[in-house]
């Protein structure tokens, strides 16, 4: 069944969030919870899992109101607008660092429960020699650190150009591997046959990195990527150091308040405000330069990671069901 649900676009200038774009958005959330609440009297489900985002405040608010337990997951630092609002009716909060706690309602504060975010398994299990054999890196050489920079499967232009920057430098003390995005990849092998015969061995420029995810994380010492709510799980969970590139228009920036959070501990390294090719250069230098380091920061990493996210998370979901976990 479909139900209706409204988005607020969001802007600085609180005068320019009453758009009429908005005001139509608005006036359909009420018809939307009508509608959520003839679902949910029909299905009657023992617990309603929320997610977040516009799209989930219609069924939330259709569980309130029909007095199903509500379990509501905020997988980043600080919580978005429909969560801010939902933390209010929910029956538990689960949240993904306990930096969020104080940044909710204290009544909400009280229900809530440190899950931490969902990784996929596979994710947990790579092998780096399996990395060697899969993207067929026999030039790569192993007594230097490997760095892997992503910027997610499509790439990001901003990561490629700051790597791109540094990439004589980086290659003399790393070798890269540089997930750069589809549209992004005849560029950068076209960089990679310019470069001296001794580095180019030790770069390897693709567009996507599939199946072999696992194996390139187990290889990587240092990883240089944005900062959404899925890839610091991830990090966090394999305790691997990072230098992270939040993006500036993420969503009530939540990539730079998750890269200061995790920066703020020791567990990454962040570039806020503007970057430079050279601000990169200096936060990845003390990285390469010093194993020690490198494995101080893995620990911290390591310390916010909640590899049995999803199974934190199921406990607590049949627990409020009724159910006692599992």
């Amino acid at each position: 069944m479909a139900v209706a649900a409204g988005k607020v676009r969001r802007a600085r200038n609180p005068l320019k969030m009453l758009s009429w774009a908005n005001v139509k958005d608005m006036a359909r959330v009420p018809f939307g919870v009508f509608q959520a609440v003839r679902a949910v009297r029909t299905f009657r489900p023992d617990v309603v899992l929320a997610t977040g985002g516009y799209v989930a405040v219609p069924v939330s608010l259709a569980a309130w109101v029909c007095r199903r337990p509500l379990v509501v997951h905020e997988q980043t630092v600080r919580l978005g607008l429909a969560n801010r609002l939902l933390a209010r009716v929910a029956t538990a909060m689960a949240v993904s660092s306990a930096s969020t706690l104080p940044l909710l309602p204290e009544r909400a504060r009280k229900r809530a429960v440190v899950t931490g975010n969902p990784v996929r398994p596979e994710v947990l299990a790579g092998h780096a020699e399996k990395a060697f054999e899969a993207l067929a890196l026999d030039a790569f050489d192993r007594d230097v650190p490997t760095v892997y920079v992503t910027g997610g499967a499509q790439g990001a232009a901003q990561i490629n150009q700051l790597v791109g920057d540094i990439l004589p430098w980086l290659l003399e003390r790393a070798n890269v591997i540089h997930q750069g995005g589809p549209s992004a990849v005849t560029g950068m092998q076209a960089t990679a046959e310019a470069l001296p015969a001794a580095l180019a061995g030790r770069y390897l420029p693709v567009g996507f990195v599939g199946p072999e995810l696992p194996d390139v994380f187990a290889l990587a010492d240092v990883v240089i990527s944005r900062s959404g709510a899925g890839t610091i799980a991830e990090l966090t969970a394999l305790g691997l150091p990072s230098v992270l590139i939040p993006l500036a228009s993420s969503a009530g920036g939540e990539q730079t308040h998750n890269a200061r959070d995790l920066a703020e501990s020791g567990a990454a390294s962040a570039l806020l405000g503007e970057v430079t090719a050279t601000a990169l250069r200096d936060a990845l230098e003390p990285l390469l330069a010093d194993p020690a380091r490198r494995q101080k920061m893995a620990t911290k990493a390591r310390e916010r990671g909640r590899p049995d996210a999803a199974d934190r998370l199921v406990d607590l979901v049949l627990d409020r069901a009724g159910f006692g976990g599992h």
